[in-house]
């Protein structure tokens, strides 16, 4: 009977195997054969090996290892000090990292591992469910670290690093496809998941699409507005906006019905013989809020470097355009401005109407944006970009200044993704730090936050 191969030799077989394959496509025979051997031997599918079979295939096959790629790579923080236990443990624990090994290997292949040449809408459809497995072996639902659709788990700097590195392969692999034949063929397009990565080739090549490409394409950007609304609606909708009116009575129904107040107030009436209250006057919280009409202006920065922070804040724009006493207005530019405020309630149509690329002149949007500005100490400014002007950079400065001492709100937005990379240029951020107003950048929580704040 040969000798059984220690468990670190396994490990290391499986992990070798690994970075041979990111970094040259090519088989290398005897790693192949020795990691079947291991990957047998410890009862996991052969198919693991195999870089076209995608996660959800082998799980529906294997159901039961569904739970073993949930929080895979999350690090243990199970500080279990029972010496004994661990020493019994030790080689459970160790045959427990072989099988482990070849789990994470088999993530991190499909999704790292991608090739050169075209992409067939199938084959972005598997690479996003082979990233979405990915997020949930490292503890986030999927579509969290590409998409931004909700918040990222606090689990260490390695996972918010990866974000930028998924959506810069997704946007590759996008790239990569014959999107306008693919949006041709119903079939193939219905295949496809909305992306931001998708989502900003589509509003690059919308003028260049027509009948029923165009028709998918509308689909797919609806059905991904739709989506990122869902998430950015239930944040917003987490704050009441306003103090309590106490000038107002309360109203008498039952779910404005103080029952600790009620109980407190007639304790005098209890009976002790009886155990029983006796309620004579009911008491009821009040509701009314007192709210000042507040302005909201939005203006983004529809350059090609802007696109994600575009999507989202013009989808937030349309969702505070919703709530009570918020009058919203929503500017767009590059070289040249425009007013979207006319559709600000249909983030669809906003996004179909704006035109990616070009510069940044910022002065010829403040032009636009300063008439919108009736009461200063109730308007916000919401300016989106990251600052990279053309050789204006004083003129605008001078002016986002003087709005803002004038008793403006004014709020510098560099990026509201929760896993693209931005730059803002350093010369901005330094005086909007002077200014007391320092650059917003990260996860679009942030400026949904400071929004709520204002409004409250």
């Amino acid at each position: 009977m040969p000798e059984a191969v220690p468990d670190d030799n396994r490990r290391q077989v499986l992990y070798w195997r690994l970075l041979a394959r990111l970094f040259d496509p090519e088989e290398q025979a005897g790693l192949e054969s020795a990691s079947l051997a291991v990957v047998e031997d410890i009862c996991l599918p052969p198919a693991l090996l195999d870089p076209q079979t995608s996660v959800d295939s082998i799980v529906q096959r294997h159901p039961e290892l569904a739970a073993e790629f949930d929080g895979l790579m999350v690090p243990d923080t199970d500080t279990d000090t029972d010496t004994e236990a661990a020493a019994d443990g030790d080689a459970r624990d160790r045959a427990a990292e072989v099988r482990r090994a070849a789990l994470v290997s088999k993530v991190l292949l499909n999704v790292f591992s991608t090739g050169s040449g075209a992409v067939s809408a199938g084959q972005l459809s598997r690479w996003q469910s082979d990233a979405g497995w990915l997020e949930r072996a490292l503890g986030c639902r999927p579509g969290e670290l590409r998409g931004g659709r909700g918040t990222t788990p606090d689990t260490g700097e390695l996972v918010p690093a990866l974000g930028p590195e998924l959506g810069a392969i997704e946007a590759d692999l996008v790239r990569r496809m014959h999107l306008r034949e693919v949006l041709a063929d119903p079939v193939l397009a219905a295949r496809l998941t909305p992306s931001m990565s998708l989502i900003e080739q589509l509003l690059r090549d919308k003028s260049n699409l027509s009948g029923v490409a165009l028709t998918n394409a509308k689909s797919l950007i609806r059905r991904f507005v739709d989506e990122v609304a869902e998430v950015l609606r239930t944040q917003v909708e987490k704050a009441t906006v306003g103090a309590l009116d106490r000038s107002v009575p309360p109203k008498r129904v039952y779910r404005n019905l103080d029952l600790d107040r009620t109980i407190w107030k007639n304790l005098t009436n209890y009976s002790p013989e009886g155990e029983r209250l006796y309620v004579d006057r009911l008491y009821y919280r009040h509701t009314a809020r007192r709210t000042t009409p507040q302005r909201l202006v939005v203006v983004v920065d529809q350059s090609g470097s802007m696109v994600d922070s575009m999507v989202n804040c013009t989808i937030l724009a349309s969702i505070f355009a919703g709530l009570p006493k918020v009058d919203v207005h929503l500017i767009a530019y590059d070289t040249r401005a425009i007013d979207l405020t006319p559709w600000v309630n249909e983030p669809f149509e906003v996004l179909l109407r704006t035109k990616l690329g070009g510069g940044n002149d910022g002065p010829v949007a403040m032009a636009m944006a300063r008439p919108k500005i009736a009461e200063p100490k109730n308007t916000v400014l919401v300016w989106i970009s990251d600052f990279y002007e053309f050789d204006r950079s004083q003129p605008l400065f001078e002016g986002i200044e003087e709005v803002h001492r004038s008793g403006v709100k004014f709020i510098p937005v560099g990026s509201v993704t929760s896993s693209g990379r931005q730059e803002v240029n350093p010369w901005f951020r330094e005086r909007f730090k002077t200014l007391g107003t320092p650059v917003i950048s990260g996860h679009i929580d942030k400026l949904v936050h400071e929004l709520k704040t204002f409004l409250t």
